[in-house]
């Protein structure tokens, strides 16, 4: 093919004219068939389009999954619970909800330090007093819908039982870090559909590498300044001194008024704001305002941070919520948890330990990398979303990709 090209352009004009034509088909050919590839490596690895595939700018650089996955040792799964549709009818459906379980340094033991802040506390997130006590985080993170917090705690619980989780000490107690966000107006929450098989089930998938996201684990029904929501992910790399570090975020997004949806910079949900708006036919008895909601969002990096560091980065996550649309709304339960998956050998019952720390003044790169994690893992949720109806007909649009590169465009924030 190329060989005809060169020979062309050395003979008449309309042979110019053809050997501009056959480029123009090359050019066409290469372009199907790299599109071809792409749909097929989505269809046979799952992946859906996220964010940065839209072509949606982002400040920082990644890692390998854009995920919190990407801090070594950080295993992710979820439970999804989906059954039928039309009338809400208490304790059959339809069911629109799950469970998602985030474990520090995989399935074992291994405290981490942690630490947690609260932006606005209408919500739950068990355990906390002792992870502040402490400073550790001995358990994995489960995180549910507001009603099933409770039978997701006993069922960790008995999940430590039987699996020795405390590695055959004769008498322990735990304080198991469930948290939890609403989705009563898609799911049948009054109807307690979460139980002990969906918790263990969401603990058996956790995994590192790939974390799906969308209406998946406890983020199933849930919505997101106008839109759908649920799990999103993302992460940074971060370079201090010629060393390299993660900051991985996880968010589940249910939050926030359409209004002030803003994506890039540019007010989306204003250019939007008679575009899919939720369908509310039969909403439960509620004195739900535009913007309640909350989030919940875990911060996971290899950075050797102590406890009080680690609440100085929980308390950059609201910036990033910030940037997307959030105003942490008073029907809202904001809450935020942050750990370190350094100094493994720091937490010992009965021996002194030496631990690496941070200096303080190195930690703006981290908390720039948090921000910036927060934001995308947020617009990755709503972009992996799909549109969704439950209880009563209610519904939920996906954010639709076209309008919104439409939107992006004529801000002049993507070519």
């Amino acid at each position: 093919m190329y060989e005809s090209i060169t020979s062309l352009r050395e003979g008449s004009t309309s042979d110019t004219k053809r050997c501009v034509t056959l480029k123009k088909r090359l050019e066409m050919k290469n372009l199907i068939t790299v599109s071809i590839i792409i749909l097929f490596s989505s269809t046979v690895y799952g992946q859906k389009p996220r964010a940065r595939d839209l072509g949606i700018p982002f400040v920082g650089n990644t890692g390998q999954y854009n995920s919190i996955t990407d801090v070594k040792g950080v295993e992710v799964g979820h439970s999804t619970i989906i059954s039928g549709k039309g009338e809400n009818i208490v304790g059959k459906g339809p069911v629109r909800t799950g469970v998602t379980a985030i474990f520090p340094r995989g399935k074992k033991f291994s405290p981490v330090y942690a630490n947690w802040y609260s932006l606005n506390g209408n919500g739950e997130m068990t355990g906390t007093t002792w992870v502040t006590e402490s400073g550790f985080l001995e358990t994995p993170i489960m995180i549910t819908n507001t009603n099933s917090v409770g039978v997701v705690r006993d069922a960790v619980l008995k999940w430590y039982v039987n699996t020795n989780w405390y590695q055959g000490e004769d008498w322990w107690y735990t304080y198991p870090v469930v948290a939890e966000t609403y989705d009563g107006f898609l799911n049948d929450i009054y109807g307690f559909h979460v139980k002990e098989e969906n918790v263990l089930e969401a603990i058996n998938n956790a995994t590192s590498g790939k974390v799906e996201e969308g209406n998946v684990g406890g983020g199933t029904g849930m919505m997101c300044l106008g839109f759908k929501g649920g799990i999103g992910t993302s992460s940074r790399v971060v370079t201090i001194r010629d060393s390299t570090y993660i900051v991985g975020v996880l968010v589940q997004s249910n939050f926030g008024a359409k209004r002030n949806l803003t994506i890039a910079g540019v007010p989306v949900g204003r250019e939007l704001k008679d575009t899919l708006n939720y369908v509310y036919n039969a909403p439960p008895q509620s004195r739900r305002q535009e913007g309640d909601g909350s989030i919940i969002v875990i911060v996971a990096t290899d950075v050797p941070l102590l406890p009080h560091q680690l609440k100085r980065i929980a308390q950059r996550v609201p910036l990033g919520i910030g940037i997307v649309g959030g105003r942490g709304s008073n029907g809202s339960g904001d809450i935020f948890l942050a750990f370190s998956t350094a100094n493994k050998n720091a937490f010992n019952r009965d021996e002194t330990t030496t631990v690496e720390t941070f200096s303080n003044d190195l930690l703006m790169p981290i908390f720039e990398a948090t921000v910036q994690s927060v934001e995308e893992a947020i617009i990755n949720a709503m972009v992996a979303a799909e549109t969704m109806e439950g209880i009563n007909g209610n519904k939920a649009y996906a954010l639709p990709h076209d309008l919104l590169i439409d939107v992006l465009k004529k801000y002049k924030r993507i070519e």
